[in-house]
């Protein structure tokens, strides 16, 4: 029978002790993947590096187009979590996809490459986060940045992340760009430059026709490194304490049979939003009446673990096209077979794509001193719920509102470490947030509507032209709207003061020492934009508070303020 784990009982098993490290990583994701990199770069630090899924090293993750089959089951490569009901969604539960194994989810997301807005740093340090405004930020994104057009104010040239421009000749691409000047809107050069705002062509973390993420970049440089020993299928059970200080971490892996792993420095918590508040919860820190609730002895009172989620909608507007130049007709049949061959020979073809390469950032009211929208092009119309291609050729002009109001929370079901959490998004809870999704839809039409797209559009397929007033957009968003991917917030920085607040601007968690959570979870408020960027900056800065090290100087390039 296999052993599961049980809070009030965990000190009379049998238990193997794998060693002392100076540090501990929980998590392979992408923050994981950076500071066993960063950590052991000097060779003078032992680190445990733990993660519960695999080595992820195969032919579907390494071709970038593998994100079709990757994202929409449960596998070994995702654990494909489901929500709760959400109430602001017609009491749907979604699917919820998050990366398991080595490199996390940046091994099976979409490999757009976005910082967000430089507003949305600036914000973080008038919360009064020290070093977390934009110019502090902005050495950490160069740091990670290897990006093809070559070092200059706003990019680095020889980091471990490789940045390129999408390689596609599809002309939708080019077409949306230039409908969404036609619609009114500027036209940009580079999202993560200067200005964000507008329609422009996306970056990718793709490097010679293969994904590029933190596993690539990071972990395989570092794993040769004999001060840094990787685990796979390792779970954790829990974090040990003396007192309140961090001492070490308890797992298991094939056999069940507990193991313990001590650190003399530091444990690092990177395991994603929805699970670094889940293992504390486990392990004993967070809100006393949940603990208590699971038999979980209360190591340290925490209530702001778990609470604070927030996350990206999407809904596309989608149009049918005359042309037999997107998805369906690409990848219909025999194609499939030549796309698979032209990749394993060449690292080319649609294979090496990750049909995502243009879009834009807008506002839908101007007196909003940011985007508060995002759009996703997309060369198909897909159904929301299986991820699967509708039978017939179109494009989608996807709808991601970027600031809700609303805030969710995540939890854990039972003691038991091999349940999945309780995730409780609670999307579309406001008025506000509901009128930026209505307000975006209208918007995708126009740009759709555009005469630059005339050539590949036939009609308005989805959610069609009967669907006009607040009301029926709203109906229709409640049933189609799905998470584009980007938890974020569950154990958010804050100050000393803030009663909500999990860690501090060093990433140390409040009240307790030797423990520290460097992920996505740490944002306070979401960026506007895709996460992953933002995770390995996080790591990056985090890296340097470690160990020590000094900041380096504040970023001095402009950006736009209009």
């Amino acid at each position: 029978m296999p052993w599961k784990y049980n809070a009030t009982t965990s000190g009379s098993r049998p238990e193997r002790d794998e060693g002392r490290y100076d540090f501990i990583i929980v998590g392979a994701g992408s923050a994981g993947c950076v500071l066993a990199n960063r950590l052991t770069e000097d060779g003078k630090h032992r680190v445990l590096l733990l993660e519960a899924g695999g080595k992820n090293d195969d032919f579907l993750i390494r071709m970038p187009a593998g994100i079709g089959e990757l994202i929409k089951a449960r596998s070994r490569h995702n654990w494909g979590f489901e929500t709760e009901p959400v109430p602001g969604l017609g009491g749907r539960r979604l699917f919820w996809p998050r990366g398991k194994g080595l490199g996390g989810t940046s091994s099976i997301n979409g490999m757009i490459y976005i910082r967000g807005h430089a507003g949305d740093y600036n914000h973080w340090r008038q919360l009064g986060l020290a070093g977390w405004s934009y110019a502090d930020v902005l050495p950490y994104f160069r740091r990670a940045e290897q990006f093809e057009g070559g070092a200059d104010s706003y990019h680095g040239g020889d980091g471990p992340l490789h940045v390129a421009w999408g390689r596609s000749r599809n002309p939708i691409y080019a077409a949306m760009i230039e409908a969404g000047g036609q619609a009114g809107y500027h036209l940009t050069e580079d999202f993560n430059g200067y200005r964000q705002e507008g329609f422009g062509r996306y970056q990718v973390n793709i490097r010679d026709g293969r994904r590029w993420g933190a596993l690539a970049g990071y972990l395989k440089p570092a794993l040769s490194r004999s001060n840094l020993r990787a685990e796979t299928g390792a779970h954790l059970s829990r974090i040990l304490f003396e007192g309140r200080r961090a001492v070490g971490v308890e797992y298991t892996q094939g056999d069940r049979v507990a193991r313990r792993a001590i650190a003399g420095r530091e444990v690092i918590l990177c395991a994603g939003a929805l699970q670094s508040p889940q293992l504390l919860m486990l392990s004993g820190v967070g809100d006393p009446e949940t603990l208590v609730g699971h038999g979980i002895a209360v190591v340290h009172e925490l209530r702001g673990v778990g609470k604070n989620l927030q996350d990206h909608l999407d809904v596309p507007v989608t149009f049918t096209c005359p042309k037999p130049i997107t998805l369906y007709s690409r990848t219909k049949g025999y194609r499939r077979v030549t796309i698979g061959l032209e990749y394993m020979l060449r690292r080319t073809g649609l294979g090496a794509e990750n049909s995502l390469e243009a879009g834009g950032f807008v506002r839908t009211r101007p007196e909003l001193d940011r985007p508060d929208i995002q759009i996703h092009g997309i060369l198909a119309i897909m159904n929301r719920r299986d991820k699967t291609l509708a039978p017939h050729d179109g494009f989608s002009i996807a709808v991601a509102p970027l600031r809700p109001e609303s805030r969710g929370e995540v939890s854990i079901r039972s003691s038991d470490p091999f349940d999945d959490p309780v995730i409780r998004p609670n999307f579309l809870a406001t008025e506000n947030d509901r009128r930026t999704l209505r307000d975006g839809l209208r918007l995708a039409r126009r740009v759709g509507m555009q005469p630059a797209l005339a050539p590949y559009r036939i009609a308005e397929h989805e959610p069609g032209p009967d669907v006009q007033s607040d009301d029926a957009l709203d109906a229709w968003s409640r049933d189609n709207a799905e998470t584009i991917y980007h938890p974020v917030g569950t154990c958010g920085m804050g100050t000393r003061g803030d009663a909500m607040a999990v860690v501090d601007e060093t990433l140390k968690l409040q009240g307790v020492e030797g423990l520290r959570v460097v992920d996505a979870s740490v944002m306070p408020s979401i960026v506007g934009g895709n996460t992953n960027a933002p995770t390995i900056m996080i790591a990056e800065k985090a890296a340097d508070m470690i160990l020590g090290r000094p900041a380096p100087p504040p970023g001095d390039a402009a950006v736009f303020d209009g």
